[in-house]
Parts: structure tokens; C-alpha cells; sequence
């Protein structure tokens, strides 16, 4: 069974400035930092910069339905500004998941040079007869994405107008 979800969400910063943050392991820094205290406790870099083949493990709060697992950044493109990263060890694999991916898109809006749009999305495949057993669609939630993104664009936000306020403005 394959699925996908996805959200958007406008942030007040122009794409490479939000870019700055994806598109790096700051992102990670912020997050594991205590960014989000009520989904995920820590992020540890396992190896790599942040480029492709950069693994992190993640541990998330007690009571979610999983308690860690490893990421593998499988495209980071400074280009089209996206950045995926699938499961590569415990977590959704161990819930029968053969894939679970997400993606990090910046969007730059035509005509508005200080917008972006911050788009996740979530792709994942199950075996049938786990999806059958665990109802794997209902573990599969954009909710934690939503969130990094909020966290991201408040960060985004409040980091532009410091930066401005530093410059006289």
C-alpha cells in the first residue's frame, strides 16, 4: 500500500533565507535543541555535513508510537531547494513500513520577492499485510512536519527582523 501526505504553509522570508535553514543541518539543530520538546527530545548527527548520506537519529517524546529511529538524507538540492530524507533503521520500518520519506520544499512565490512557501510531504509504502494489522494509514501523520515548519518559520521570521533591526532599518 502506497500513500502520501503533504502540507504547505507561507512564511514572511525570501526562499534562499529560508533555504539557509532546510537546506543545512540547522534545521536538525533547532529541533533537537529542545525546538519541539512535545514530539522529539533529541536529534543526533550520526554522520556527515548535512549533504547527501547525512544520517540522523532521532528520538521522539515517550508516547508516541515510536521511540526513535535513523534518517538518511537522500537529496539535497541547493538548486530546486528541496531536501528528502528516508528511514533507514527502527521506527516506521519496524512497523512494516518498506519507505517512509519525507520531503522539504522551499517555494519561491512569483512577484513576492520576501514570501516563500514551505511545503513537507510524506511518502510511504507498507506491506499489505502490515497495513491490515496496524492500520498503517492512521500511523501516518502530517502533524509532526506541520509543526517543524511552524517552529522553522517563527524562527525564519524572528531571525529577519533581528537581522533587521541590526542593520538600522
Amino acid at each position: 500500500m502506497y500513500g502520501m501526505v503533504s502540507h504547505e504553509i507561507e512564511v514572511n522570508v525570501a526562499a534562499s533565507e529560508a533555504w539557509k535553514l532546510y537546506g543545512t543541518l540547522q534545521l536538525a539543530k533547532i529541533v533537537g535543541e529542545g525546538g519541539l520538546p512535545d514530539l522529539i527530545t533529541k536529534v543526533d548527527v550520526v554522520q556527515g555535513d548535512g549533504g547527501v548520506g547525512t544520517i540522523l537519529h532521532l528520538f521522539f517524546t515517550s508516547g508516541m508510537m515510536i521511540s526513535s529511529y535513523k534518517e538518511k538524507y537522500t537529496v539535497v538540492d541547493d538548486e530546486k531547494r528541496v531536501k528528502e530524507a528516508e528511514v533507514v533503521e527502527g521506527g516506521y520500518l519496524d512497523l512494516g513500513f518498506t519507505l517512509y520519506r519525507v520531503r522539504f520544499e522551499i517555494i519561491e512565490k512569483e512577484d513576492e520577492e520576501n514570501k516563500c512557501i514551505t511545503k513537507s510531504t510524506i511518502e510511504y509504502e507498507v506491506k499489505e499485510e502490515a497495513a491490515a494489522a496496524a492500520n498503517a494509514s492512521s500511523l501516518v501523520s502530517i502533524q509532526p512536519m506541520v509543526a517543524i515548519m511552524n517552529l522553522a518559520a517563527h524562527y525564519l521570521i524572528q531571525n529577519h527582523n533581528n537581522n533587521n533591526n541590526n542593520r538600522g532599518f
